[in-house]
């Protein structure tokens, strides 16, 4: 498996940052009753979403979750209409009318977060079969929670994906707990990574707060899909540092000492030292990426509070095709 170079790694480190300040900045803005709608923060689970989308070319696609800020950014979505669609603004991705579960840009192959447990599996099982039966070599990624895992349509999309041989990766953000409840007390099973066994397919356990696991993984089932060879499903085990929406402390069914575990593994402070000890970056050139970064994020703060807000006549336009105006 090739490592990444220097130049990759820095584009990841780029997005990891992209994704923290973001989910950081939304928080805060929320908080502040800025923003209106519902937030699940993704902070913590950096390494997965850049991982996964660093193997992935511009053509293919992904599907995502409740949980998407991450997946969206790490895949090229821009934060200026991504923030403008969190402050339902014209300007944002689905003109302000989605909010932050279901933001979409087709162009770049992001099919659509998605607030239904488990809806975005045959989503990207059918952008598959699409890219199969156009022979275009496109690949499309699923990213799903452990929840997920035991919905009807995650085992009738494994299956299909299997038996028609389709070039679709299944990817887990396993980060412990289904909302409150930890996956011990809804799964018999530890590592949700066999499952893959009952289907035929590949699949693999991986550290998801390294990104190099993560990357390493996805990589071999990319490769595995766009040569024909089918699915596989990878199982990253990660953490949520929030709770499970904003407005869950997240203090009664998680211990503090765990919680303080995770967090020592925190993914982007991890790969930082690695860029630092062991690729030659020096602190200075990282701090020089965060400040153009938080730059960029004001920025996009600032468009999406400057832009104008839907009209009331506007609600019944982009429903499925043109106006649904008699």
């Amino acid at each position: 498996m090739p490592r990444p170079n220097k130049e990759l790694m820095l584009w990841m480190y780029r997005k990891m940052m992209e994704i923290r300040q973001f989910e950081e900045a939304a928080g805060e803005l929320y908080q502040r009753g800025e923003l209106p709608g519902f937030l699940h923060l993704y902070i913590g689970e950096e390494a997965t979403a850049v991982g996964v989308c660093a193997t992935l070319t511009d053509d293919d696609y992904i599907t995502s979750t409740h949980r998407g800020h991450g997946h969206l950014i790490a895949k090229g979505g821009k934060r200026s209409r991504m923030m403008a669609e969190l402050f339902a603004k014209t300007t944002g991705y689905c003109k302000g009318k989605g909010g932050s579960m279901h933001i979409t840009d087709i162009s770049l192959g992001i099919l659509g977060a998605n607030g239904i447990v488990g809806a975005g599996i045959p989503i990207a099982t059918g952008a598959a079969l699409s890219a199969k039966m156009r022979g275009d070599k496109r690949v499309a990624v699923s990213f799903f929670g452990d929840g997920a895992t035991n919905q009807g349509v995650f085992h009738e999309s494994l299956n299909l994906a299997a038996v028609w041989e389709l070039p679709v990766v299944f990817v887990c953000e396993n980060n412990q707990f289904g909302m409150g409840t930890p996956q011990k007390d809804h799964q018999k099973i530890t590592d949700i990574s066999i499952r893959a066994d009952s289907y035929g397919m590949p699949g693999k356990r991986v550290d998801g707060n390294n990104i190099f696991e993560v990357y390493d993984a996805t990589y071999e089932a990319v490769e595995h899909a766009r040569s024909g060879k089918g699915p596989s499903l990878i199982n990253c085990e990660t953490y949520r540092f929030r709770g499970h929406h904003i407005g869950d402390p997240g203090t009664s069914y998680r211990d503090r000492d765990e919680v303080r575990e995770w967090q020592e593994r925190d993914p982007i402070t991890r790969f930082k030292k690695v860029l630092v000890d062991e690729e030659g970056v020096s602190e200075t050139e990282l701090e020089a990426i965060d400040a153009e970064l938080q730059e960029g994020l004001e920025d996009a703060i600032e468009y999406a509070k400057s832009s104008p807000s839907p009209l009331p006549e506007d609600a019944l336009e982009d429903a499925y095709a043109g106006s649904i105006r008699p």
